[in-house]
């Protein structure tokens, strides 16, 4: 009797394609979520990827079976230097998408920004102001633009990421005279998110080069006996439709692509990284300087990586009230010595 296919699903999600290189290291977020709430508030965050360790927590999930005992999770240390408020943006909606209207920027930016962009003399910030004052009755969509300060950070680099980050809840007046008040300022993590709260975190993952089938997909490696190749497959599809379809798992680029993960828990902030570096400090990072946010589980990227954190865009339904209590942060060495 000959052999019998008995169980073979697809191998490889086909949810992301294509895999191709992100076109850029900083995750681009496409959607940011509508908040309820009556104060104006910053949506996001930046941050960089420093390295992990392991903590242990008493379970404050009512539902889990350990509630009330102490486990043991894995958890990720991100370095949070406070980012730059350097402009505001306005946009009005039209049946194409969103159409940007005006914006402002500070007065006298750092030097530092001249490292990402070409800037004029002086901003007349005051003529800016008044047009998105006159523009106020179109505007449907305010957004800040924030400048990073990696020279904070245990970073070889000076050159900051500038990126938009929106405004939620309140009117659009109030989050209007919200971001007024923080143009040119430092905005820091502990005035945007709370201990215990759930974030969404964006990275472009760790890349891997060009890789074929089997690492790329998860194809089964062929029979030793097989003719040809062993770590290809064995069919590139039927004669008809005759082409070769998109599905067909083939070698490619693997990895460096834009990933984002919903619901990842802040288990702890603080102003002093020391609190949560590990002996000789982190591989390929160092000793964080300044701020840090522990973050429950991996985040994709590798160690310096610029992290996006976003308000997030379906919380959990049951969130406990009180902080996480940490009990213990493993600051062995992670290189065993």
């Amino acid at each position: 009797m000959g052999h019998r296919k008995t169980h073979a699903p697809k191998h490889g999600s086909l949810a992301y394609l294509p895999r191709h290189r992100a076109k850029k290291p900083v995750a681009r977020i496409r959607y940011w979520p509508k908040v309820n709430e009556e104060t104006p508030r910053l949506l996001g965050f930046l941050g960089y990827k420093a390295g992990m360790t392991y903590v242990f927590t008493i379970e404050d999930r009512k539902r889990s079976p350990n509630f009330g005992k102490e486990v043991m999770r894995a958890a990720t240390i991100l370095e949070t230097p406070p980012i730059l408020l350097c402009g505001i943006r306005t946009y009005t909606h039209t049946p194409y998408g969103l159409q940007q209207l005006t914006e402002v920027w500070m007065k006298d930016p750092p030097a530092l920004l001249e490292r990402a962009l070409i800037l004029p003399e002086n901003f007349n910030t005051e003529e800016m102001m008044q047009k998105v004052s006159q523009n106020l009755d179109q505007t449907t969509t305010i957004r800040a633009i924030i400048a990073t300060q990696p020279n904070l950070a245990n970073l070889s680099k000076k050159k900051p990421e500038i990126t938009e980050i929106e405004i939620g809840g309140g009117t659009i007046p109030q989050q209007l005279e919200y971001a007024k008040a923080l143009l040119g300022k430092t905005i820091t993590p502990e005035e945007m998110f709370k201990t215990g709260q759930y974030i969404d975190v964006a990275a472009i993952t760790t890349g891997k080069g060009w890789q074929g089938p089997v690492k790329r997909w998860g194809v089964t490696i062929l029979q030793a006996k097989g003719r040809k190749t062993k770590r290809g497959i064995a069919t590139l599809g039927p004669w008809n439709p005759h082409h070769l379809m998109y599905s067909i798992p083939r070698a490619g680029q693997m990895g460096y692509h834009q990933r984002i993960e919903f619901n990842k828990r802040i288990l702890k902030m603080g102003k002093d990284g020391k609190e949560v570096t590990v002996k000789g400090g982190f591989i390929r990072y160092g000793e964080p300087k300044g701020s840090y946010i522990l973050m429950e589980g991996s985040i994709a990227g590798t160690e310096k990586r610029t992290i996006t954190l976003r308000y997030p865009a379906r919380p959990p339904s049951e969130v406990p009230e009180a902080p996480p209590q940490v009990t213990y942060v493993s600051l062995e060495s992670t290189q065993g010595k």
